[in-house]
Order: structure tokens, then sequence, then C-alpha cells
């Protein structure tokens, strides 16, 4: 295959200029985790804690916003018959508007293994903001419109990888198609007509089972646009019209690829691995095989869950061992690395960290799984802790990552939904 490189005139979809309004889809605007709003610095069940909503089961998927509505998922049930729901939200106040229920449509896996860690509802909905969809694994892929009908529904696959992890990647939209990583179901990335439901294209191989994370979405100079997604030991780039593999990079990180690429200018930052976990950068804008371009390898600093957030040129990261770090794009060496304050474990729930961290109005908000939710201040000459944040009484795992929207705060435990934001704008707990 041929290789061509332009690096000169390459310019990238995200992450753009922040930008503040809907949060719709995982990490936001082309999963870069990137908000203009403001959101308070400081909160507790009696400070800055708009409402506060009891879900019917648990979850680790993210909540989503479009327009006054936040929609989130969960699930009940035991395997081989869980069932998700989909839930509608009113962002000022947590009233369910509606509550949407996806049968069971093929037996789900045993419960066992690092399934426990994330549950049966880790997929994170996507929105067009007139339609939400939902990618459910074995359940299939689901249509709502606003109002909560049901519109179509596309099968994934009943497939398990090896260790039956089950699913925990996330769809996006791209035109028409809603993009669905279906690793584990499927060993494929699926193209659905998000009208109908229909498949565009499929793309599979080996490098996607046990492949939970996202793709992003890269444009490249003459309208070029690549789809990027990151499998076992291989990075792809790939046609979204047409599913075709325009590049891959082989790298040293074999195995439970859990965390999604981040863009930052023309450099592409991965990290990830199982047994070995490291960080891998690539220059964007390539043809081929590009195995041989990676701009650096490196075991430390990297994180087997978390991807970071870019602000002003600097990448900021906290690893899923509670590691925060500095460090510019494309560069192996971090400029900083220190481990956050008053971290007393997990609480039995593996590592500290499963979160990725958010920007809301220019400060990091990083969420850990039982120690609380760190604000940080962006700083290229070290780590600045702003204020250290928790609901008492809410012992369960936080394992999602927030949604930023309206000037609120969006954070989900295994049990509740919280809405955060100023004391004006409060409107009952």
């Amino acid at each position: 295959m041929k290789l061509f490189l332009c690096p000169a005139l390459l310019f990238l979809l995200a992450p753009g200029p922040l930008t503040a309004g809907d949060w719709l889809q995982f990490r936001g605007p082309n999963a870069s985790g990137l908000s203009a709003e403001t959101v308070p610095d400081t909160w507790s069940r009696t400070e800055n804690l708009v409402w506060k909503l009891e879900l019917p089961g648990p979850g680790s998927s993210s909540p989503i916003v479009a327009g006054d509505a936040v929609f989130v998922t969960c699930y009940t049930g035991e395997p081989p018959a869980v069932e998700r729901h989909l839930l509608r939200v009113t962002a000022d106040t947590g009233t369910v508007v509606w509550r949407q229920t996806i049968p069971v449509w093929h037996p789900e896996d045993e419960p066992k293994g690092y399934i426990m860690e994330h549950g049966w509802a880790s997929n994170t909905p996507v929105s067009d903001g007139r339609r939400i969809y939902l990618y459910a694994g074995k359940a299939g892929v689901h249509a709502f419109d606003l109002d909560g009908k049901r519109l179509w529904k596309a099968e994934t696959g009943a497939m398990s990888s090896r260790m039956a992890w089950g699913s925990a990647s996330s769809p996006i939209l791209n035109g028409e198609a809603v993009i669905v990583p279906a690793g584990d179901e499927a060993r494929s990335i699926l193209a659905l007509h998000k009208d109908t439901g229909a498949v565009l294209w499929k793309a599979g191989g080996a490098p996607l089972e046990q492949t939970y994370g996202s793709p992003v979405v890269a444009g490249l100079p003459g309208g070029r646009t690549d789809l990027v997604f990151a499998g076992a030991a291989e990075i792809w780039g790939i046609n979204p019209a047409t599913g075709k593999l325009r590049w891959f990079a082989a790298c040293n990180l074999p195995g439970n690829m859990s965390n999604t690429p981040v863009i930052a200018g023309d450099i592409l930052t991965i990290s990830g691995g199982y047994p070995r976990t490291a960080r891998v950068a690539l220059r964007l804008g390539g043809s081929g095989d590009l195995s041989g371009m990676l701009l650096y390898d490196t075991e430390k600093p990297a994180t087997y869950m978390t991807a970071p957030v870019l602000v002003d040129g600097v990448l900021y990261w906290v690893s899923d061992d509670g590691i925060a770090f500095a460090a510019k794009p494309g560069e192996a060496e971090p400029l900083w690395m220190e481990r956050l304050p008053d971290l007393t474990g997990a609480g039995g729930r593996g590592k500290p960290f499963y979160a990725s961290p958010v920007v809301a109005g220019g400060k990091i908000i990083a969420v850990s799984r039982a120690n609380g939710t760190y604000v940080l201040k962006p700083d290229p000459a070290g780590l600045k802790v702003v204020s250290h944040n928790k609901f008492d009484g809410d012992e369960t795992a936080f394992n999602a990552t927030p949604a930023v929207s309206g000037g609120k705060l969006f954070l989900r435990s295994q049990t509740h939904l919280y809405g955060i934001g100023s004391k004006e704008r409060k409107a009952g707990s």
C-alpha cells in the first residue's frame, strides 16, 4: 500500500473551539470532553445540588444532554435475562419524562470476571437532537424519538469475547450513519442508517475482540474524513462512507483496549493494552501501513481506562490508578506526574478511576469511583487541586464520565443521577 503524509496541510475536526450547549454523545463533541460551560467548583448534598434522582438500576454509561433533556441508561435483572432502560429526565428538575425498556434479544453471559466491574449498561447513547440511538450489546441498537416513540431496532450479534466481559463501547453519529463498535458481539464496526437501521457497511477483524473504546472522527485535507478506532495491537483509519480501511498502525498494545483516542492538532494519542499497558502517538494524514510512523511508545505514564483532555495545547490525564499528569501532544516524556491526594482505594472496585476527565469552564473534572470528584486547574507546571467533592451517603461506584450542559454538571453513580449547578438555579434535591 502507498504511504502518503501531508502534515503541513492537516486539519482535524476535533477538538475544536470550546462550545456551550448540548452534550450529545460520550465525552461530548467528538469524544473530546471539552465544554465552555461553567459549573460550580464545589458541591455536596447541601451545596449546589440542584436535584438527585434515584435510578431504576445500575449502569456505567454516561448521561447525554439534548436541549432540556438528559438521557441515561441502566439495567435490571440478572443474566441471561437482563433488561436495559432508557430514561428521559428534565435537565432543570430531574423529573422523569419517560422510560423505555429494551427487552432481552440474546441471552447475556453469566456474571463473572470484569463484567462485574461495569455491568450491562455501559454503552452511552448518542443523539442528533431529534432522535436517541442506544446500543445495548447483545440486545442490539434501538432508535427513539425525543417523545420516547420506538422507531427501529437492529441486531448487532450474539458473540462473546474469550473473557466474556460484555459490551462497553459507545456509538457515534457521522452524516446519515450511526457508527456502532460491536467488537464483542460481532467482531465488527457497523454503520447503520439513522432513519431505518439498515446496514450501510460492516468492517470486521480479529483486533476488534475485547475492544471497549469509542471511535473519533478526523477531518483531513481535500475533504477527506477518517474514522479512527483503536483495536487490540492495531489502530485503524476507516473511510466512514464505505467502511474500507485507509490506514493502519500496528502497536504493542496487545489486548483489552478500553481507551478512546484523542486528537490534538494532527497528533493522535491512545493508551491502554494488556498485559502491556502503554501510550503511543501517531501523526495523522497517511495511507497504508503506518506501523513504522509511531512518534513514541512509552509505558510511563500510561493508563488502561481513562482518556485525556486537551487544554491550551497540553494533554491532561488522570490514570485509572490515580496518577495525574500533563504532557505535550506527540511527546513521550510528561511535563509532570503526581498522585492525587486523599485516595483511599476503590472500595473493592478495582482501580480508583474508571471515568475519563472532562473540562468545564477551563477546569478539569475527574470523577473517581469511590473517592469523590476532583476539580483541577490545568497548569503545565504541576498539579493544582481546586476542590475535592463527595456526596456523603452514596457509597456506590461512580463509573461514568460526566456530562456538561446548561451550566450544570451531570454525574451518575450506580444508584443515582445528580444535577449540579449554582444555587440560583436550584429547583429541588
